[in-house]
């Protein structure tokens, strides 16, 4: 029974957020929704604690909104936001591809183009879900190949904001990311062009903020 021990307040927290942070951005908690810490504890078979240590990392990240004594709720999807954050997280993606480029080896290649055919199968079968977790993992191998914690952090602060849009955008119709540029973007890295892979990455993160500006 040593095994067993109990389970850390921050992983409770960090359950709870996830949970409550995929919701928000896969639509299934719409912008505007007022959100109760005890419901939700219910429904995820947690005490109210952690949810609202969850609700205090969603509204630093901007998916909610909070006045005191009065309510907390899902923030409006807004283009400027979307742009902003687009920008941040663009600028952390060409730091990392500048600095992992170099240091790639053939398994990490490897990983991004798996990752990029099942991005380019998910997205022509309208699979959604599972083109943004595609999408994550291509750019993650970049991000983990860097080391840059900082970049890490950053990244993973900012992207639920620009995923909430491109869901929309694909729910609406439109399209996500284009698998060619990710193929020009492994080419590149594949020739240990760091210059050409960081182009390609700012093209990549230019297409998301012009996203924010489609009507």
């Amino acid at each position: 029974m040593q095994a067993l021990r109990p389970v850390p307040r921050t992983l409770l927290r960090d359950r709870a957020c996830a949970a409550i942070r995929d919701a928000i951005v896969a639509g299934e908690i719409e912008p505007g929704t007022v959100v109760r810490d005890a419901e939700l504890a219910e429904r995820l078979g947690l005490s109210r604690a952690p949810v609202r240590e969850a609700f205090a990392r969603l509204v630093d990240e901007g998916l909610l909104e909070s006045k005191p004594q009065s309510y907390t709720r899902v923030t409006a999807l807004v283009a400027a936001d979307v742009r902003d954050a687009a920008a941040v997280v663009g600028a952390m993606h060409e730091l990392v591809t500048r600095v992992a480029v170099p240091r790639l080896r053939e398994r990490d290649l490897a990983e991004m183009r798996a990752a990029n055919e099942r991005f380019a199968t998910a997205v022509r079968t309208g699979d959604v879900d599972e083109a943004l977790r595609a999408d994550d993992d291509l750019h993650h191998v970049l991000v983990r190949v860097s080391g840059n914690r900082a970049a890490a952090a950053t990244v993973a602060r900012y992207t639920p904001l620009i995923r909430r849009l491109e869901r929309q955008r694909f729910g609406e119709g439109g399209s996500c990311r284009s698998a060619g540029l990710h193929e020009r973007l492994i080419e590149a890295c594949a020739a240990a062009d760091p210059d050409g892979a960081v182009q390609v990455t700012a093209g990549i993160w230019r297409t998301l903020a012009d996203l924010a500006d489609a009507d």
